[in-house]
């Protein structure tokens, strides 16, 4: 049978396969708990000096946990289901605080779940297949995976852009926002990989690492999100609640704001509010506090309604006709929003 999974020693690293390319390497609870546990065994272990994450196949490193499975699962039994995301939070915290260096390859679709398991390590190398996003509002769900402590810290209000329209970034637009920290052509990626694996680590193994990649990495071209940042610094920065978000996107006139709300029309209105409010929150949080945050907001979601019905019209029935509800942003409270962040009986614990 074929592992979703796989772990091997490669010289001195420690290398992680996500494999499950005909499902776009989307995560299992499974894969999950043997990835932590085989990352804490080499975080102890003095033969590895350091870990390397890739998909297999040619299209993803991970599109993120299998959402038709988490639907499924939380149909039935929406406490027992979030024991994905406690799981997940465990796994992204591990790796946030990971002491050896963490190398994710992301020269594919890298959403959602698998933002998690490489915009927290040290090093992401974009490829000419990089395609990132948070795409979550569309399924009444929210950015999770410690999406509220990276994306509020990106500049320009490209946090929240991303967070709220689930925008796709290719190479250049991951660099500019600063998602990737390399850009290497695909074609040079096996010959990167086979320098890496070769490293003998001296005293200060980051460093090694990053001059090797520093000698294969290159200029994605232009970034089309350049073109837009002032327009996003001006729609996304600095607004105090949502509903001054709104109301000055609305009013702006501009064509990128009217791109903007014709993009946001069709999202959950609940997760609109809800992601704005964990952007807020999450800008002043450490990265503990934000997974224990997005945990009582994942189990309060899986609790609801928007989520089984934006992954019934994505992903099940695939007509693309979601009936959300509430069916406005106007028509979610703010006391709605605010039970989402309540404690539960059983927060999550770190580590």
């Amino acid at each position: 049978m074929t592992q979703d999974i796989i772990f091997e020693r490669i010289g001195e690293w420690g290398v992680v396969t996500l494999n499950r390319p005909d499902a776009l390497n989307a995560l299992t609870f499974d894969m999950v708990k043997r990835m932590r546990a085989r990352l804490l065994e080499w975080e102890g272990s003095a033969a590895v000096k350091a870990v390397f994450v890739k998909g297999a196949g040619e299209k993803a490193f991970s599109a993120g946990a299998d959402i038709r499975k988490l639907h499924d699962a939380g149909k039935a039994d929406p406490a027992g289901a979030s024991e994905f995301f406690r799981e997940e939070y465990r796994l992204n915290a591990l790796i946030h605080h990971y002491v050896k260096p963490y190398v994710a390859l992301i020269d594919g679709v890298t959403m959602g779940g698998g933002a998690g398991l490489s915009v927290h390590g040290d090093f992401r190398i974009a490829g000419d297949k990089t395609l990132f996003a948070m795409p979550e509002t569309a399924i009444g769900l929210f950015p999770d995976v410690g999406g509220g402590h990276f994306l509020p810290r990106l500049h320009d209000g490209l946090g929240l852009y991303y967070a709220l329209t689930g925008a796709r970034a290719k190479a250049a637009d991951s660099m500019a926002a600063g998602i990737a920290t390399h850009y290497v052509p695909s074609g040079q990626i096996p010959v990167l990989f086979r320098e890496l694996a070769s490293i003998s680590f001296g005293s200060h193994p980051h460093a090694d690492i990053e001059a090797v990649i520093d000698g294969y990495a290159g200029d994605p071209g232009e970034a089309h999100v350049n073109d837009i940042r002032p327009a996003l610094k001006r729609l996304f920065e600095g607004h105090p609640t949502f509903d001054h978000f709104w109301a000055a996107l609305q009013a702006d006139g501009h064509d990128v704001a009217g791109d903007i709300l014709r993009i946001l029309a069709r999202m959950s209105p609940t997760s609109l509010k809800l992601t704005f409010e964990q952007m807020r929150r999450g800008a002043r949080l450490d990265f503990d506090e934000t997974l224990k945050m997005e945990f009582r907001m994942a189990r309060r979601v899986m609790e609801g309604r928007d989520f089984f019905e934006g992954v019934r019209a994505v992903i099940i029935d695939k007509d693309r006709n979601p009936r959300w509800n509430p069916l406005t942003v106007e028509a979610v409270s703010d006391a709605d929003i605010a039970r989402y962040f309540e404690p539960l009986e059983d927060d999550l614990e770190l580590p």
